[in-house]
């Protein structure tokens, strides 16, 4: 099957909810080492990013999922931060958010999620990110595990080289970006 490709826009801002204390919240290795939706573990860098603001928002339940709080409970101090990125000029990608992409790749219109409405699983994403990286392609853009109406929009990254890396051009604090 033959991926459908796209090229992000120059200089929109991705957004990445991030812990205080990570020293570099844009680093590509930790999926690399950990895995995720579009690339298996141990396998190569991608920087997962959400489109905008509302995804991100949409994103926060599973970040805190394994922390004893709820996002009321949060304030500056102890709610992740919202990290503001850009990415080098002419990245294309592959396109796992409109129906002609999805469809291409293989996936049931209902994605991400299967026509029974379960939650479609990382091990049969990871071949097609694979896949998208073994032809060239920066990265996955495809619609968010978080909405099953298909609204947002995620991005895996994955950098062409060690020196390719995505600038960072806001910090946002919890109540800024969640409440805000």
């Amino acid at each position: 099957m033959t991926l459908i490709q796209e090229r992000l826009p120059n200089a929109h801002v991705w957004w990445r909810v991030a812990r205080r204390d990570w020293a570099n919240p844009l680093d590509p290795r930790f999926a690399q080492e950990q895995g995720g939706r579009w690339n298996p573990s141990r396998s190569f860098p991608a920087l997962y990013l959400n489109e905008d603001q509302v995804t991100a928002r949409l994103n926060l339940r599973t970040f805190i999922a394994e922390w004893p709080y709820e996002p009321e409970d949060l304030r500056d101090d102890s709610g992740p931060i919202l990290v503001g990125c850009t990415l080098p000029r002419s990245q294309t990608l592959a396109d796992m958010h409109t129906p002609e992409g999805v469809r291409a790749a293989g996936l049931p219109p209902t994605f991400p999620y299967a026509n029974d409405g379960v939650l479609i699983p990382h091990t049969l994403c990871q071949p097609i990110g694979g896949r998208a990286k073994a032809a060239g392609l920066r990265g996955v853009r495809a619609r968010s595990a978080q909405s099953r109406d298909g609204a947002g929009r995620e991005l895996a990254w994955f950098p062409a080289s060690a020196r390719s890396a995505a600038q960072q051009v806001h910090t946002l604090a919890f109540t800024a970006w969640y409440w805000g």
